[in-house]
């Protein structure tokens, strides 16, 4: 079965306060959900196209196990306080088998 991965790449964060309470929620509830934290923080280098933007980068199992992870109350009470903080880009990509 093909890994996953969960890219989140941060366009503006308008509140700060409200990215780090979400953090505390966020990475507990996805770690509880299979997720490993490979990568976070702004790009030491774009090419092409890239943007300096921050990006956060987990690795899952499988795609079903991302999506369930972000699906589940833990991670949904982050979205909850994390609220119209930031805009961003979060995608889940299988990787290859």
């Amino acid at each position: 079965m093909a890994k996953a991965y969960w890219i989140s790449c941060y366009r503006s964060i308008r509140n700060p306060g409200a990215v780090a309470a979400y953090a505390k929620l966020a990475g507990p509830a996805l770690k509880a959900a299979g997720g490993r934290p490979l990568a976070r923080g702004t790009p030491e280098q774009t090419y092409e196209a890239g943007l300096k933007l921050r990006t956060v980068l987990i690795e899952f199992d499988s795609v079903a196990q991302a999506i369930a992870a972000h699906d589940s109350p833990g991670y949904q009470e982050a979205l909850r306080v994390l609220g119209d903080a930031v805009e961003r880009d979060l995608r889940i990509v299988e990787g290859e088998a």
